[in-house]
């Protein structure tokens, strides 16, 4: 067992986690991110199509502004937004963009200089800007290297189990390092979670393998609520059985999506955005034409036509999906379409926090002292119901950013706090308890169940008696979970069956939250789609969802009003 310490720790190193490293380093000498995978290996890399800002600097877009782009993220999230995040988020996105420009991110230029932006749903103008088709890619390793430079500490292949906490305050976070199996406890004076997405508890998703949601299994067992979790994003192209994303892009470009019959059936759901409709509009018309029989050869899947395109443009533009289908698909999609279905993507909802990144506490009225939220982990309500396209990179950036610089600011105005090593034997015993267990049923058995409950229960549609069923379905699973688990590799060193088996946890708890989430709200918004509830009902749930586990073990459920503004002058 070992103990480090650092002013401020930062669990997650992408796109949000790094963002908030570079801030911090502003405010605090000592900054630390401590990730599972490596940080050029983490989720944001995947990210292709764009980052979106209104930098208004083309003859198709100079009337865009922030203003604009505020109010296509507040109608594209089904007014379940909150404005005061919002118009930080759009406010300061040119601002952001640049700073990423500025420290090396090779954004695709026009032939004349400037920096071009493609179309992607839900934008009335052209607004994402984009590095060919691996933005992500682009801006992580940009941000990688800014760290690097600043001489970050990173702890890569550690894994997280826990915060340690006293009351209302966080001191630190219990975890064990992968290579060795030793325990370590990480002292802090400030945390960040930045821990990413939850998309591994679907069968189909567009998630790495690391998008696990341990963030979120985390804040569940400190007794932090989670917000909005009902509202999973399903993305309209993922490849037919894999979920690789085939990004956005490719419709922004000019893609086309077809039904089994050729028929490009968006013109049936909405006739002037077509296959640039919001996210949750194009992958339910999706869902519909499969229901109806008109898939691919009446299977589950659809085509994402580019044949119209020249050749030189997708290879130009769109050159990692022109991989992609090639080696995953086996098509070239200058010639043939591509096999296309909707795959679990984001989730809007998340650990709640405040415009600075703090996370809120139970009942709301008050926040941790010193623990923060960012990225897809956190939620603080940008994206309402329904993420538009290319605004994630920008979250992530943008509070990121601002959870850095309050928590670093914090940091250097407190002291460490109790040490927490008499803790450590309660995880040595864990981790002993899951190594050297006896029962009869292994981890990919459980998690083979619960991504089928996920799928078919809580997927792009859902009903009230598949959901009941559902939380059954799963509390059954978290039995299992805890007394007849099993680990054919019970050594320490390297053990990735081990790791799977913890975050499993995580997954199966914050699966029962993201089910009863979505049973307890009885309207269709955005990307939740109730069908014995098919209709938006805005004056009794045009409200956030906070869901928090109580001492019994059952879950309670309460909602807050959307917010209009916030005045207090430390958030501007």
């Amino acid at each position: 067992m070992k103990t480090v310490k650092h002013d401020l720790v930062i669990v997650g190193g992408g796109a949000a986690g790094l963002r908030a490293a570079i801030e911090a380093d502003d405010h605090v000498d000592d900054v630390a991110v401590v990730s599972k995978v490596r940080a050029l290996r983490s989720h944001s890399v995947s990210a292709q199509g764009g980052i979106a800002a209104p930098l208004g600097n083309l003859p198709e877009n100079e009337e865009d502004d922030w203003e604009r782009h505020f109010k296509d993220t507040v109608r594209g999230g089904a007014y379940l937004v909150d404005k005061d995040a919002c118009e930080i988020l759009t406010k300061n996105a040119r601002e952001n963009v640049v700073e990423l420009e500025h420290m090396g991110v090779p954004f695709t230029r026009k032939e004349d200089g400037h920096l071009d932006q493609r179309p992607f749903g839900g934008h009335s103008l052209p607004r994402a800007l984009y590095a060919a088709d691996s933005t992500g890619h682009a801006i992580i390793y940009a941000l990688y290297g800014e760290n690097v430079k600043r001489e970050t500490t990173f702890y890569d292949e550690y894994f997280v189990f826990d915060l340690l906490t006293d009351r209302q305050k966080v001191n630190g976070l219990v975890g064990y390092e992968m290579e060795t199996g030793e325990l370590v406890l990480f002292r802090a004076k400030a945390v960040i979670l930045a821990t990413g997405g939850c998309g591994q508890a679907y069968d189909i998703t567009s998630s790495g393998r690391a998008s696990t949601g341990d963030g979120l299994g985390m804040a569940i067992r400190a007794g932090i609520p989670l917000s909005d979790m009902e509202f999973i994003q399903f993305h309209p192209t993922g490849l037919k059985g894999r979920g690789i994303l085939i990004s956005e892009a490719a419709r922004g470009e000019g893609g086309y999506l077809l039904n089994g019959d050729g028929e490009r059936f968006m013109e049936k759901y909405e006739p002037d955005a077509m296959e640039l409709a919001p996210r949750d509009v194009v992958v339910r018309a999706m869902q519909r034409e499969l229901n109806a029989g008109r898939g691919v050869n009446g299977e589950d899947y659809l085509h994402l036509d580019l044949t119209h395109l020249p050749r030189e443009k997708i290879e130009r533009k769109l050159p990692t999906i022109n991989d992609l289908a090639k080696d995953f698909a086996k098509v070239d999609p200058s010639r043939q379409p591509i096999p296309v279905q909707p795959t679990a993507h984001y989730c809007m909802g998340g650990i709640p926090t405040d415009l600075s990144g703090r996370v809120e506490s139970s009942d709301g009225a008050e926040s941790w002292d010193n623990l923060y939220a960012a990225g897809e982990v956190a939620c603080v309500s940008v994206h309402g119901a329904n993420r538009l396209g290319a605004n994630s990179l920008l979250e992530a950036v943008t509070f990121g950013k601002r959870a850095g610089k309050f928590a670093a600011r914090r940091a250097a105005g407190t002291e460490f706090g109790k040490n927490g090593r008499d803790i450590l034997s309660r995880y040595e015993s864990k981790l002993n308890s899951k190594l050297n267990g006896e029962g009869s049923v292994r981890v990919h058995e459980l998690k083979d169940k619960l991504t089928s409950i996920m799928t078919d229960s809580a997927g792009v549609f859902r009903n009230g008696e598949d959901l009941e069923s559902a939380l059954l379905g799963i509390r059954d699973l978290k039995e299992s979970y805890s007394n007849d688990l099993i680990l054919g590799d019970r050594s320490k060193s390297f053990n990735t069956e081990l790791r799977s088996a913890l975050e499993l946890e995580n997954v199966l708890n914050f699966s029962e939250f993201i089910v009863h989430a979505a049973l307890s709200r009885e309207e269709s918004r955005g990307a939740h789609s109730r069908t014995d509830f098919p209709e938006s009902d805005d004056e009794n749930w045009l409200a956030h969802s906070r869901l928090i586990r109580v001492r019994s073990g059952e879950i309670k459920v309460d909602y807050r009003k959307v917010r209009a503004k916030d005045e207090r002058e430390e958030y501007r």
